[in-house]
Parts: C-alpha cells; structure tokens; sequence
C-alpha cells in the first residue's frame, strides 16, 4: 500500500520532532519490505537512496516516502491509549452494572463480548491507524472511498463528546478546589444552599428532644397516630440509623417522639448534605425549571471549565510531543489513586458486605436480554473503538511497531482497571450503607450521582476526610483528561490530515478549537439549567451514531477491503498474520454483536428522563438532529463522492469500492518522477527530477 509524502522530493524536510521516514515496497507476488530510512535534509533532483531488502523482494512495482511525526517514545503511546480507554465510565458504569446485572455473574457477558467484540476491533482500528498513517477521515478514504463519510461521522462524535465531556471535569476540579478545607462543604446542613431537609453527615442526635427540635424532613401538619417502631417513617429510621448507633434510645422513644412531632415525613423529600451540595450549590439546578429555563451563568463552574480547556491547549498544542509527556502523569496517577483507596476501603467497616455485593453471582440474570445489551454497550464504549482515537494514535507509530502486542496489553489493562475500580467503589459503598443502616442496593448510584454525590458522602464521614477527597477527585479529574485529550486529538489530527494548513499552524488551530468548544456549547453548560444540556448530549451525542459508524466499519473493512488485504497490511508490518480467530470475528462476529446493540437500542427507545425530570418532545427531536448530524455525513459524503468520480454508473461504484493502494500508487509515483530498479539486494530510487 503506498501514499506518497506530503514534502515534495527536492524540498526540505521540517525538524519538527522525531519522524518517521517509511520505505514501504510491494512485490508483484504480494511480498513486501518497509525499511525505515534515515531523514536526509533534502532530496535534490537526481539523488540516489539505496537501501538494502530481504532477497524475496525482487520486481519492485511501487514504492512510497512518507514524512510523519512519531511518538518519541512507544511508552507514549501505550500510556496515552491506556488514557484513552481507561476513563470516567470504568469508575461510574462499569460497577454499577455489575451490581445491577447479577453481580460477578455479570462477568460472563462481559467478557464473552470483550473477547469476541471488543478486543477484534480495538486491535483491528489500532492496526488500520499504524499502518495508514491518517487520521480518520483520510484513513476512510484511503481503505473505501465510498465510506469517506464513516471517517467524517466518527470525528463528529469525537467533537460533539468534548462539548459535554470537559464539562463533567469541570465539575471534579470544582470539588477538588472545594477539598481545601477543615470541613468539607459537602458534610454539614445549614449552609446557605441547603434546605430544612437536609441530612448532614456529622449530625449528631443524643436524645429526643434533640430529634424533635432538630429533624425537620418533609413537615406537613396533619396527625401522626404511631403505635409500634415498625410504622416510623423510612426516611426517620434512616436519619436515625446515620446518628443513633450508639444511643440508648428505646424503640418507644422514637415512637414517642414521632408522634409528638404530628409530622408525615416521607422518604422521597429527605435529601443529604451531599446531594443538596451538588446540584444545590455547584449546579444550582434548583433554580431552573428545565431546558426552556437555563437561568444564569454560574461563574465558578465557568472558571474551572476554562481551566480546564487551557490544561487541554497546553498539552495537545505541540501533538504527541506534547501530550505524550503529560500522560506520564494523568495515565499513571489513576492507578496509584485507585490502590490508596482499596486499601484504604477494605480497612472500613462495611466495605467487605460492598465488595460480596458487588460480586456474589446471580446467574438468573443471564436470562434477560438487558443484561447482555449492557454488557456489549460498556465493552465498546469503553475500549473505544468508533471514536477515532485509535486511529489517530497509532497513526504516529513506527510503521515496524507490534500494534498486535499494544492492542492485548492495553486492552487487558482496561478490563482489569474495571473490575479493581469495582472493588473501590463498593467497599466505599458497603460502608457507607452500614454506616446508613441501609442495603448496598440503597446507596448505589451510576453516573455522577455515584462520584458526585455518593462517594464524597462516604469521604466526609472518613478520617482525614480532607485528604482522602483531595485525593479521590485528583485520581478523577486525571482519568478524565486522559480522554478528553483523545478525543480532542482525534478531531484535531482528523482534520488536520485532511487541511495540511492546520498542522502547519496546530497551535493557533487547536486555540480555534477549544475557543469554539467554549463559547458555542461551554457557556451553555455553566448555566443553572447546564446539567440538562450535558445529559442531552451524553445520550444522544454518541450512542446511536457511533454503534452506525462501527458497524458500517466492520462492513466496509471485513467485505469491502477485504480480510485479505488487511492480513496483508498487518504481515508487512509486523511479519506475521492474523490467525483464523481475528478473520471470523471481524468479518463475523464483531458487527453481529453491534447490530445486536442496535437493534435492542431502537427497540427499547423511551424518551429521556433524568431526575425525575422528562425532557420535552422538542428536546429529543434537538438530540435526534444531533445523532443525525453526524449519522448523515455518511450518506452525503457517498453521494458526493458519486457524483464527481468520472464514468458509468458501474465504473464510479467500482471505483469507490477499490482500495486507494490499488487506483493511486504507481499514479502518484509516476507523478512524482520516481524510477524504481532493482538489484539482487538493493532497491534504488532515483529522482529524474519531476517534483
């Protein structure tokens, strides 16, 4: 497969970094050779490379040069897809799930579709990117042209996931900053944004009286007529089970003092300190009646997500270079965090009733088809194959890079970071429901709730509180960041290879970028209705969309370019082929299990509903238009590139279904002057000086 370099021979080549100079050659008998060659400050007319190949090269029929960055060191890479893979969904998704679906039981599903679904095109995309060395957009046009549009699609999700996506950090270094104190903000009642409702985690009640001056949870003046402990309100055994372990209060006196409250307190209206604090006083969500009444702009949250893109800016503005430094720590740190408070969980009372909770089977749930829907969604929406990051990532490998060693080893490490963030998030959680006198099932939450809410619950009751959530949000804004490089730089790198001017000048390029992000939807977001604008786009931004453009993905890839050609890609960088269980499941089994998850998803649609708010009809047709925006760049980019390729109906199609390597190599060789001979064990080039 061959593409000719963007320097044009007899032009200098830019020291901008480590480059990677490939000397790719296909034999007429499909043998191939690629050699790196040493950069050469210029290739003047007439110039002579010769570069030694194996003996079973020989009747050389084209030959590319191709100029790209590379990483500068392959623990870059590794750490940076690490990054990419690893994100908030592993902390926030994935252990509630298991719960939810069965426990370790849940395993099962998971794993058949990490092994069958996941890992085939995680592999498959990482090994597409190295060995085009193109970001998405380009690397489609090059493998089907017909299929230009998938490249098209996936950087749009990309773009509109970043929208919503550096919001959701924004809110983790807001609670990071917050940390800073004595006393958290989040474990007290009585602030200015709490209400008569509130449970505060260090509330303490020592007697009745106590109760009945200080417990105030969902008044009404009608008659209470209580005669045994059974009939006391759940939501007042729950506030008694946080503050009275170890009282001496009777059963009689709680009865007593409920009924001479003559209150009806109902579970639904008791809030925690920590919820009221969340949406209360970072989000302010109270003050807006839903999308139709954003409110005002909350200046904080704007502060922190400003923050937040300029911690972007500085670590993508130099490409790899850059980000490839950074990720040592945002890549590294989330390990050591997730460690600290293992060690740090298990050692609570409580956390080993979260953990047997967590992982005790219930294989009758294997019986549904929602718990096999939710295991293939989390494997590919975790691993990340659709996005375009991949591509981009690997596209600045060295071409001889074992892609094949990097895909099993980062995708592995994703599966373990997973179940171990399990372990973290439950034992947290098995001893908050002790110390609750609740269920685990009672105190599980997914989504920000659960990081947001629940867990900083559970810190503020810890010893040395501070630390500890100084410590938790740092680990989450770093997992975080990880991603939102990747999918900034899949955008930025899609873009980029298509427009050479925005590689050119990447730093003014990317500063273009994130100033968009910010003010078109980062303003948006910082509103009091924002929370309602992030979920919008967390559902529909990617969902629909990217499962499309994955399938159409294995279509256009496994049928249309051909499991052969791909084998032949991935012998000629790494000397070996793919053996018979990569063909069946990327020709096979891979879009089976996508167009399962989307077929279940269209099915089962239901209008979205968050906090017990329901979205209006006009707020999902805007989510459908957004899914759409990116769903229609495949259609479209077809149907334009139909009608400017030349020819017959069945000429054009033909066209649009062959491969780049196969229509444009000797063309562009040609083109450039290029004379290729060869010897026994030489290959020459020469430059007849046609640049």
């Amino acid at each position: 497969m061959v593409y000719m370099t963007k320097t044009p021979i007899g032009s200098p080549v830019e020291a901008n970094g480590p480059r990677d100079l490939t000397f790719k050659i296909d034999t007429v008998d499909d043998l191939q050779a690629s050699t790196p060659l040493t950069p050469q400050p210029t290739f003047p007319p007439g110039a002579l490379l010769v570069v030694p190949v194996p003996d079973a090269a020989r009747r050389v029929s084209r030959i590319t040069l191709e100029d790209r960055v590379t990483w500068d060191k392959k623990i870059d890479f590794l750490l940076s897809v690490i990054g990419f893979s690893v994100d908030l969904s592993n902390v926030w998704r994935f252990p509630y799930l298991c719960y939810k679906n069965g426990g370790g039981a849940f395993l099962v599903p998971y794993m058949i579709f990490f092994i069958l679904g996941g890992v085939p095109l995680f592999y498959l995309e990482l090994a597409l990117g190295q060995y085009n060395r193109k970001g998405a957009v380009t690397c489609w046009g090059r493998l089907v042209p017909l299929f230009k549009g998938v490249g098209l699609a996936v950087v749009l999700v990309s773009f509109f996931v970043d929208l919503f996506y550096n919001q959701i950090l924004s809110w983790a270094l807001y609670f990071f900053f917050a940390s800073f104190t004595s006393v958290l903000p989040w474990a007290t009642c009585g602030n200015l944004w709490n209400t008569e409702n509130c449970i505060g985690a260090y509330d303490e009640i020592t007697d009745v009286e106590d109760l009945t001056s200080r417990f105030h949870c969902g008044v009404s003046p009608i008659s209470s007529n209580i005669s045994s402990a059974s009939e006391v309100s759940p939501c007042l055994r729950t506030k008694l089970g946080i503050n009275l372990n170890n009282t001496n209060l009777t059963s009689a006196d709680l009865v007593t003092a409920c009924a001479s409250l003559e209150l009806n307190i109902t579970t639904e209206s008791c809030k925690s300190s920590a919820e009221e604090y969340f949406y209360r006083s970072v989000l302010e969500l109270h003050k807006s009646t839903g999308l139709d009444d954003l409110g005002e702009i909350l200046w904080p949250n704007t502060l922190c997500l400003l923050a937040i893109y300029i911690i972007c800016y500085f670590s993508l503005w130099k490409g790899v270079l850059s980000s490839g430094k950074v990720v040592w720590f945002t890549a590294i740190f989330p390990y050591i965090g997730l460690l600290a408070l293992l060690v740090r969980g298990v050692t609570l009372p409580g956390s080993y009733d979260g953990i047997v909770y967590y992982l005790s089977p219930d294989f009758s749930k294997l019986a549904t088809s929602q718990v096999w829907v939710d295991a293939a969604t989390q494997v590919f929406f975790s691993l990340g194959p659709g996005f375009g990051v991949l591509l981009a990532f690997a596209s600045y490998n060295k071409f001889n890079n074992n892609v094949y060693y990097d895909a099993m080893l980062t995708s592995c490490i994703n599966l373990l970071t997973s179940f171990l963030s399990g372990l973290v998030i439950f034992s947290v959680l098995g001893y908050m429901a002790w110390k609750v006198n609740k269920k685990v099932a009672d105190v599980a939450q997914e989504g920000p709730g659960l990081v947001f809410v629940v867990y900083p619950e559970a810190l503020a009751t810890m010893p040395g509180s501070t630390f500890w959530s100084i410590f938790f949000f740092l680990m989450l804004l770093t997992i975080g960041l990880d991603s939102s490089f990747a999918g900034s730089e899949a955008v930025i790198t899609g873009v980029s290879d298509e427009v050479p001017l925005f590689e050119k000048h990447r730093e003014i390029f990317v500063a273009c970028l994130f100033t968009f992000y910010f003010f078109a939807a980062g303003l948006a977001t910082c509103t009091q209705g924002g929370f309602y604008i992030v979920q919008l786009l967390d559902s529909y931004a990617a969902g629909y969309s990217l499962m499309l453009a994955v399938f159409l993905e294995c279509i256009a890839v496994s049928w249309i370019y051909g499991i052969s050609r791909i084998c032949q890609d991935i012998h000629e960088m790494l000397g070996f082929t793919p053996g018979i269980f990569w063909r069946i499941c990327w020709k096979w089994v891979s879009p089976a299990a996508v167009l399962f998850i989307i077929i279940y998803g269209i099915v089962n649609y239901a209008p979205l509903e968050v906090n017990k708010y329901v979205y209006p009809g006009w707020a999902n047709g805007i989510g459908w238009l957004i899914a759409a925006s990116s769903m229609s760049c495949m259609p479209l980019m077809a149907i334009y590139k139909f009608i400017r390729t030349s020819g017959t109906i069945r000429q054009r199609f033909k066209k649009l279904i062959t491969p780049y390597r196969d229509t444009q190599a000797e063309k562009r060789a040609k083109a450039a002057g290029i004379i290729v001979t060869s010897s026994d064990d030489h290959v020459h080039v020469h430059n007849n000086g046609k640049s």
